[in-house]
């Protein structure tokens, strides 16, 4: 009981700098069980993302947005041998691993399940899980050998996904080669900055956004095995994209013959105000500036040759150097305050589920981890090749348009 008491103590300490001591209201009606539950949930929350709520003028703002060149898809082939044999040489010796975020659920394509469960298949189940680890079946094959496989899971899916991976045999992957990991959350708050409950024991919360990837690795304690591994690099990519080549050799060559310490697979835009994020300079250093922020200038900037100069957008597909990461690792990245639907109890104890927005969500992006890297190579892939994101059940980037790319590309759905 004096641990608790001790616990408890330094729950109230942190909760009250940041004015947020409403959160123990109810601790003295909770069974031991829950209150060991709310304590630990507090000792390991953030909570210091909540004074920006009203300190938004201590945020980073953007810097200076000029064109970075992009590798395009010409240039890569006149070299595609050369960068293939050095991709090739570093999947085999064991320093390439795959991170894949899959902390979401299928919620916008109507399932309640994790949306790497979700199936496009038409004739057959063929579920986005699948579909990826189908992808990296071909490096596998092409370099004879398994590489290491991490998947980010979250509070909300993660038992979930490890008995659905378990259930489906890893889909054919080496499950020797397979680590989860869950994503760190953050706090939300309505719009006072204050905490809201989901429960009289949880704070309510959400991941904390992609760029918490490395972070997540690293208080998981995986970063050890990174290191026992002899892992260099690490691909890092999005689950809802099933078209996307994942350890792909060529790309790892490339970053690494142009002397480079991260890179992301671009596509070209279909159009200048696409919502895609697109690859620039900000301040001289690698970044990418979100389609909300495209000035008219910066839509109409042109290159030399006198196309678009900021046309090509990034697939959530990136290579980082792993040394590089934890270089950065404990650097606090760009805070994003997102305006959110957050599920609540109310005064009288009651679960409520908002039709509106109420409040905030705090999240990291991994665009700007990108920002903190030395160098980044933006190389260019055929859209209709890997890009087939699924965010939508109808229209574009959705269910429907993701099976015709498939079908376009051969994949018996």
């Amino acid at each position: 009981m004096e641990m608790m008491e001790e616990r408890k103590a330094l729950a109230e300490k942190k909760l009250e700098e940041y004015g947020q001591s409403h959160v123990l209201r109810y601790y003295d009606t909770l069974t031991q069980e829950e209150q060991e539950k709310l304590l630990s949930q507090i000792e390991q929350m953030d909570l210091s993302v909540t004074k920006y709520v009203h300190h938004r003028d201590e945020l980073p703002g953007r810097g200076v947005i000029t064109p970075l060149k992009a590798m395009e898809i010409p240039e890569i082939q006149e070299k595609e041998d050369e960068y293939r044999a050095i991709g090739l040489k570093e999947i085999r010796e064991g320093k390439v691993a795959a991170v894949l975020l899959a902390g979401g659920m299928g919620t916008r394509l109507g399932s309640d399940h994790p949306k790497c469960m979700y199936d496009i298949g038409v004739t057959h189940p063929v579920f986005i899980m699948q579909r990826l680890i189908e992808n990296m079946m071909d490096v596998v094959r092409e370099a004879g050998t398994f590489f290491p496989f991490f998947i980010m899971t979250s509070d909300k899916n993660h038992d979930t996904t490890v008995a659905f991976m378990k259930e489906h045999d890893y889909f054919g992957y080496d499950p020797d080669k397979v680590f989860f990991f869950r994503q760190d959350m953050a706090p939300a708050t309505d719009y006072d900055g204050k905490i809201y409950m989901e429960s009289r024991c949880q704070m309510a919360s959400s991941p904390n956004g992609n760029g918490g990837w490395f972070s997540s690795m690293n208080k998981a304690g995986l970063l050890d095995k990174l290191h026992e591994l002899g892992v260099e690099w690490l691909n890092c990519f999005a689950v809802d994209n099933v078209l996307q080549r994942i350890a792909d050799p060529v790309f790892v060559g490339a970053t690494i013959a142009e002397n480079c310490v991260s890179g992301a697979k671009v596509v070209r835009k279909a159009a200048p105000d696409e919502k895609v994020g697109a690859m620039c300079l900000e301040d001289g250093r690698p970044s990418i500036v979100e389609y909300y922020e495209m000035t008219p200038e910066l839509l109409n900037a042109k290159d030399a040759n006198g196309n678009p100069a900021y046309n090509f957008g990034v697939i959530l597909n990136y290579l980082f150097r792993e040394d590089q990461l934890e270089e950065i690792m404990d650097d606090k990245l760009m805070l994003h305050i997102v305006e959110k639907k957050i599920p609540y109890m109310d005064a009288n104890g009651n679960f409520i589920k908002p039709e509106t927005p109420n409040g905030f969500k705090f999240e990291q992006l991994i665009l700007d981890m990108v920002h903190e890297m030395e160098s980044c190579l933006p190389y260019e892939v055929e859209r209709s090749c890997e890009f087939a994101p699924i965010k939508n059940k109808t229209g574009v980037d959705s269910v429907e348009s993701a099976r015709k790319l498939c079908v376009k590309n051969g994949i018996q759905l």
